[in-house]
């Protein structure tokens, strides 16, 4: 499993011009699954992000997390983050899981998010 955590002011997903996810303010989260994650894995990093200490406290100092300043998380599937450019110029997916797996470990993914934090998301594959 791969994440890339952003944090935002306001994020959006637009699929073929129309917005199906947005959040005004928190976390703009893109991941990914190789082979052998499970849903432990899955519980495991949804709480870990949900906890991450990465918003500023009134000290200035990154001491917060989405839950406690009360932001929402924007969760987009994204399969490239598996991308292997060692050789040549064109990106290997090998290590990407196949899109069925895939989407129903997104599912999980943003099941077990939503449980901690709102959530919203994008549509797998789109």
């Amino acid at each position: 499993m791969r994440v890339l955590v952003q944090k935002v002011k306001d994020a959006t997903c637009k699929v073929d011009g129309k917005i199906v996810g947005s959040t005004p303010f928190g976390l703009l989260v893109f991941v990914a699954f190789q082979e052998g994650d499970e849903n432990e894995t899955i519980f495991w990093m949804a709480k870990k992000i949900a906890n991450l200490r990465i918003f500023q406290d009134e000290n200035g100092v990154m001491n917060r997390s989405v839950l406690e300043v009360r932001g929402r998380i924007l969760s987009i599937s994204q399969f490239t983050l598996y991308a292997d450019c060692h050789k040549g110029n064109r990106p290997s997916y090998m290590k990407a899981l196949k899109s069925e797996k895939a989407e129903k470990l997104y599912d999980e993914w943003n099941f077990q998010l939503s449980q901690i934090v709102p959530t919203e998301t994008g549509i797998f594959g789109a």
